[in-house]
């Protein structure tokens, strides 16, 4: 499956961001590429009422795209479960080259790490002799031969007999939980039959008499055979003990695939750790990374729309693969590593630019991509009415209206009223509803917007959004906050800010600037107000 590409626009999504990133992700899939269009933040109640009126889903928030210990290239499945042998366990670390292996159970719940050290620690230091595992483990290990088969699981005590038989009898060494490595000592394998011990593993090649055989039958022995002599038979047999019957580590040391790889940098300063098991929320463990690995990294794939700023964009861009920008502002200080599609075009909307692409790749545009295309336009254009509209704009809208059987000033009568939630929000949220922030000569500037019917609503508390424009300000290190209410029917805007603005404002706009004044066909922040600020400054 191709890689996922992430579609959005910038932190605080309006109407054409999103409308923009859905259609385009619509358009990169026909194409065949594997897309998702996400937003940064929730959305308002325009693009709401606009997605719901065509029928498409909300995408999900996308919190950030820096780089995680899942974008790298660990190794991925490498696990073992706790009910398989030793010898499972060395050869999956000796096949993959590594010395330390993440133990799971059943539901692959992460519960430990089994290391090579630990099977040498308990050749040295260990017991020898217990053995608890599956019949099959032990065929596996000794390349066996099945004779007599009764337990599928084998639990019980190694034992090679060398003395004389008499001694032997005498000692009474063998009992029910006798596993007897033998070789051809017919009288020790009778009298291990008499005793009903749990297995009887004759060496060398060697077979058990016919009378012996038919013994063990009635008494419920199981026999394998096996080629190896019975030094190597005792010194491979108790690697086919269960990974739990070892000594594994518990309490290591894990990482969630959602770690930043930052985060990840600074656990790895701190423990020294060469492997760390990967496991996600539920505990389930989804392989092992070593510190080679960090050189192996998959940022994640974005295309941008309707901005190309990094303080507008998604948290830790600096880490993503940036493929494409679609945007119809000012170009800012985005820097990629790598030469990218870029689309930058002085009309009114990236739903514009959107609507280009549906045409030069010649791909039918559906009935509602086309009504949240022409949303999106209308939305960022205020119906043709702000300065930054152009008569590709209006072109656009009349041809996307016939495909979607809608009349333009329907929907943007409906729009402008489904958005015009003055009453049901706080001052805060209404400020910071379609907020941006750029720079200018290292100086920091906020400008808000909020298109509405009512603006009288607004400028009755004034001078509340006023203290809170200028707190803002302060404490968030503003030199300029300029809020415009702006008044869809009245085509202009009245300007609120922070009293350390009024001079420049003043002379961005040839006049004297107060709080409240209404800025006749004013209705563009991305054309009359940033730029005669950003004149000033310069």
């Amino acid at each position: 499956m191709k890689d996922k590409i992430y579609i959005f626009g910038h932190k605080n999504p309006d109407t054409d961001s999103v409308c923009s990133a859905i259609s385009l992700s619509y358009l990169k899939n026909a194409l065949g590429f594997n897309t998702e269009a996400r937003i940064l933040s929730n959305i308002n109640e325009e693009t709401k009422y606009v997605l719901n009126k065509f029928k498409i889903t909300i995408p999900s928030i996308l919190e950030d795209v820096r780089l995680q210990v899942k974008n790298i290239a660990y190794h991925k499945d490498f696990r073992i479960n706790i009910n398989k042998s030793v010898y499972n366990a060395f050869f999956e670390m000796q096949n993959n080259n590594m010395s330390t292996i993440p133990v799971v159970d059943n539901n692959n719940i992460f519960l430990g790490s089994f290391a090579m050290k630990d099977i040498a620690k308990q050749e040295i230091l260990g017991d020898s002799t217990n053995l608890y595992t599956k019949y099959d483990y032990i065929l596996e290990v000794l390349e066996g031969k099945e004779i007599l088969r009764f337990k599928d699981e084998i639990k019980g005590n190694i034992t090679n007999i060398d003395l004389r038989s008499t001694t032997f009898r005498e000692e009474k060494l063998l009992d029910k939980n006798s596993i007897l490595v033998v070789g051809n000592r017919y009288s020790i394998i009778e009298d291990a039959i008499n005793n009903a011990v749990t297995l009887i593993i004759v060496t060398g090649n060697n077979k058990i008499k016919d009378e012996h055989l038919e013994l063990a039958k009635k008494k419920k022995v199981n026999i394998i055979y096996t080629k190896k002599d019975t030094y190597e038979t005792l010194l491979k047999i108790k690697f086919a003990n269960y990974i739990f019957n070892y000594p594994y580590q518990k309490g290591i040391m894990t990482v969630n695939e959602k770690l930043d790889v930052s985060d990840l940098n600074e656990v790895i300063n701190k423990t020294k750790h060469s492997y760390y098991p990967v496991i996600n929320n539920k505990n389930e463990c989804l392989g092992l990374i070593k510190l080679s690995d960090l050189r192996n990294t998959y940022p994640k794939k974005v295309i941008l729309v309707d901005h190309n700023e990094v303080n507008q964009s998604v948290d830790g861009l600096e880490e993503a693969d940036i493929l494409e920008i679609i945007d119809h502002h000012k170009l800012g200080i985005l820097g990629t590593n790598k030469p990218i599609s870029f689309r930058n075009m002085t009309v009114g909307s990236t739903c514009t630019i959107v609507y280009e692409l549906f045409k030069e790749n010649k791909v039918k545009i559906p009935e509602n991509i086309a009504g949240l295309l022409m949303a999106g336009i209308i939305s960022d254009t205020l119906m043709l009415k702000s300065a930054t509209s152009t008569k590709k704009d209006e072109m656009t809208i009349n041809s996307l209206s016939k495909i979607a059987n809608i009349k333009p000033m329907e929907l943007a009568i409906a729009m402008f009223k489904a958005g015009d939630a003055v009453k049901a929000k706080s001052i805060k949220e209404i400020v910071h509803m379609d907020f941006k922030s750029y720079t200018v000569d290292k100086k920091n500037i906020g400008i808000g917007q909020i298109n509405t019917l009512n603006s009288k609503a607004i400028l009755k508390q004034k001078h509340s959004y006023i203290n809170f424009i200028n707190k803002e300000a302060k404490s968030d290190k503003y030199d300029i906050i300029v809020f415009l209410v702006t008044d869809i029917f009245k085509d202009g805007s009245y300007i609120l800010f922070n009293e350390d603005a009024q001079s420049i404002l003043s002379e961005a706009f040839e006049i004297n600037v107060t709080e409240g004044i209404f800025l006749d066909n004013v209705m563009s922040r991305k054309k009359q107000v940033l730029p005669n600020i950003m004149k000033v400054l310069r």
